[in-house]
């Protein structure tokens, strides 16, 4: 099975109401779960990562319903009392990270595990970190599944290296219900600042208090907390509008994205609220109609190469190298090395546009992107990402001739309706079986001689 993507050069045209955050979703959710009382979280979303978080805490004995497009979230106090023995984060990374540390706020002993492939990630940083707050926890190397004992952490100073933004946020959603103060750390390079600013905004607005140094390396939280109930609204996911923006600068377009009302905002509209700006530096025509949503119009555009740092926007880097391949110039993609860490290797992964006739090299911890004029289709792999999918999905569709990708459905780990959306635009997307495979002819039988 594979998708099939036939490249042309027809013009898009139509809506796509964009999808609520699934960032916002993960923390809200969790915040939710672990507060007094009831909050809603309104902007129901149905991408797989976030449902994996539903039926985590659920798992942890939270009840959470649907009304309408809204999740109503029945808080524990901070203690969870959970349903089975062993919760799964699915193939969710946030998940994961988020919930080792907060599975010990359980009242009984609680294995934190993952898909199959999935426990071969490396979370021993996170877990030497949590052991210092006084989590008691094992793993047998360093990688899920994770037995977690029940008692709220000691608290207390502790670092961890800043290359994977989850780890800390994982830390400092814990610290609050210590029984002592607790200081977190960041060693070495900060990435993905914006996230971070995105847990700390979150919590706050449950009514956890944590201050945070000038330049987000340093989190001082105090102890004994208790989270508020709240309702909370999810703004629209820019890392799923990303895709649409993508395939509107690469075609003739009309494309109105609903639900995005400004093309500016921080990390607490959207961590990557910022692609916007890299988008228009690279000649991206946006604009945003009021009451309606951000419009990509025109009849063909010159996009032009620019230079991007990977450390806040790393879950960028998929759909901007694909933006990146028709650029004049070059494109430098700085600091990707945590990109490499993912799902897959996006980095790496992206280097496959070489073999459609672009040029991409990958040294060290940048990325070049040499514009190109045109790409000829070829035999992909996804590695199972939903971004490289999505990305290279869309670099196929200005290509010369079919592309195929493997692990067709990867997509709806994080935009369920990405194939409907797009293909709606005008885009031609399908998923398609492989030929079923006919069974040989018996051999033909000599009839018996006659006696």
């Amino acid at each position: 099975m594979h998708l099939l993507v036939r490249g042309g050069p027809g013009r898009l045209a139509g809506d796509i109401r964009v999808p609520a955050s699934k960032y916002h979703a993960h923390r809200a959710l969790i915040l939710a779960s672990l507060a007094d009382g009831v909050s809603r979280v309104n902007g129901l979303t149905e991408a797989r990562h976030v449902t994996y978080t539903v039926e985590l805490l659920r798992g942890l004995g939270v009840r959470i319903t649907t009304e309408g497009d809204t999740f109503v979230v029945h808080g524990l106090g901070g203690v969870y009392r959970p349903r089975r023995a062993s919760v799964s984060a699915g193939s969710s990374g946030t998940t994961l990270y988020f919930m080792i540390g907060l599975a010990a706020l359980a009242d009984r002993p609680v294995e934190v595990t993952g898909q199959k492939y999935f426990r071969r990630r490396p979370v021993g940083p996170l877990l030497d970190a949590l052991r210092q707050l006084g989590v008691h926890l094992t793993s047998a190397d360093g990688c899920p599944p994770v037995q977690v004992r029940p008692g709220r952490p000691a608290g207390g100073h502790v670092r961890i290296p800043g290359t994977l933004s989850q780890w800390i946020s994982g830390l400092i959603l814990l610290a609050p219900f210590a029984e002592r103060p607790t200081v977190v750390e960041v060693e070495g390079e900060l990435n993905e600042r914006p996230y971070l600013e995105l847990t700390v905004a979150m919590m706050r607005q449950f009514g956890l208090r944590v201050e945070v140094s000038q330049d987000w390396r340093r989190f001082a939280v105090e102890p004994g907390q208790r989270a508020r109930a709240r309702d909370v609204t999810l703004p629209p996911d820019m890392g799923s509008a990303a895709f649409a923006v993508a395939a509107a600068a690469l075609h003739p377009a009309d494309v109105l994205l609903r639900g995005i009302t400004s093309l500016d905002g921080g990390p607490a509209d959207h961590p990557e609220a910022h692609f916007l700006r890299v988008a228009r530096d690279m000649g991206v025509p946006m604009e945003i109609e009021p009451g309606r949503g951000l419009r990509v119009r025109h009849d063909g555009v010159r996009l032009r190469g620019t230079t991007v740092d990977c450390r806040d926007m790393p879950d960028m880097l998929p759909v901007l190298a694909t933006l990146a391949t028709f650029a004049d110039g070059e494109t430098v993609f700085e600091h990707v090395a945590h990109t490499r860490l993912k799902e897959s290797d996006r980095a790496a992964a992206m280097t496959q546009l070489n073999a459609m006739g672009a040029g991409l090299e990958l040294t060290g911890d940048t990325l070049r992107v040499r514009g190109t004029a045109a790409l000829r289709g070829a035999k992909l792999s996804s590695f199972n990402d939903h971004r490289v999918l999505m990305a290279l999905a869309v670099a196929a569709t200005r290509a010369d001739g079919p592309s195929t990708l493997s692990y067709p459905h990867a997509y709806r780990i994080s935009y369920p309706d990405f194939l409907t959306d797009l293909g709606g635009l005008g885009l031609s997307m399908a998923v398609e079986r492989p030929p079923a495979r006919t069974a040989p002819a018996a051999p033909a039988v000599a009839a018996p001689a006659a006696a």
